[in-house]
């Protein structure tokens, strides 16, 4: 758990440069696009939302091998059109994300948001008011933005390090969130993954492929119907 919390505390690379979101999708979709924007041939829009964990850092091939572009991989093999657009940024923070959540909506307007933020707040100590708060403001952002938008929050885990109180506090960060925006709720993004050692890069903290692999079906129990319904709808 101390690992797979430590995802992105000695991670940030250019903000500038890792500001854009990447949109991927299955080898063979016909639905990728060059450049973010809101599909108009039927595809289903997945916007993941969050930090070093969500880009796929020291991937070899994030656009292919992070878990945002994976589940989109296990829709288009069941036939789901989608495009997915990764807007993961390493280092980031709750109130950073919070910060930029207005310039991701005017490239993207998600069908499904997935808010995969909080790790970062816990590993600085970031008083978990705090982290709700910003947290439930980007929820606020996307549904005005995008009022039928599935929501998803991914759950985080604080360090044990930071004391039994702090870590009760943070834990029931992310399930209120999504009570309060009517989220779906992953309950902890590295579930099966984080403190295995053979799952984990060099650095001991960022998920391998095989990782990922496993952080994708963790999401996409929850994703793959939300998109599916998002599909049918817009069928």
């Amino acid at each position: 758990l101390a690992f797979g919390l430590a995802a992105c505390q000695e991670v940030d690379p250019d903000p500038s440069a890792a500001r854009a979101p990447r949109v991927t999708a299955a080898p063979e979709s016909r639905s990728t696009p060059d450049a973010p924007s809101t599909p108009d041939d039927g595809a289903v829009t997945i916007l993941f939302f969050g930090d070093s964990l969500t880009a796929g850092y020291g991937l070899e091939r994030p656009d292919r091998d992070a878990y945002p572009a994976l589940v989109g991989q296990q829709l288009e093999a069941a036939g789901v059109p989608v495009r997915v657009v990764n807007a993961g940024v390493s280092g980031e923070t709750s109130a950073g994300g919070l910060g930029r959540i207005d310039w991701a909506l005017r490239q993207t307007t998600p069908d499904v948001f997935v808010l995969a933020l909080g790790a970062n707040d816990g590993l600085r100590g970031v008083d978990p008011a705090s982290t709700q708060q910003n947290l439930r403001q980007i929820l606020a952002r996307v549904r005005e933005s995008a009022p039928d938008a599935r929501l998803v929050v991914a759950g985080m885990e604080a360090l044990p390090n930071m004391g039994a109180d702090y870590a009760d506090r943070f834990r029931v960060v992310f399930p209120a969130v999504a009570d309060a925006a009517d989220a779906a709720l992953i309950p902890f993004l590295l579930e099966d993954v984080a403190g295995i050692a053979r799952l984990n890069q060099a650095d001991g903290v960022h998920p391998t492929p095989e990782g990922q692999r496993i952080l994708a079906e963790t999401v996409g129990e929850v994703v793959v119907p939300l998109a599916r319904e998002a599909s049918a709808e817009a069928s």
